[in-house]
């Protein structure tokens, strides 16, 4: 639980940097993308599910930054 409202646990901020940065990349691509995996709003279809799987990786990422640069032989 959070000591202040300003205090969030570092999984949101890992979350957030994911899906901003996998919905930007995934958006600045959609118009290259073929038509079944470009996204219709307010439907759930194969654009979701790309723009979904981008997120994941940039989740995946961001760990992985996160976890070496932690590391004790890290960068710094």
């Amino acid at each position: 639980m959070p000591r202040s409202a300003f205090e969030l646990p570092g999984n949101f901020w890992r979350s957030l940097i994911a899906v901003l940065v996998g919905n930007a990349i995934y958006f600045s691509l959609e118009r290259h993308l073929p038509l079944r995996a470009r996204h219709t709003p307010y439907a759930i279809d194969w654009g979701l599910a790309v723009d979904f799987w981008m997120c994941l990786v940039c989740y995946g990422l961001v760990g992985l930054f996160h976890r070496d640069h932690n590391r004790p032989g890290g960068h710094k």
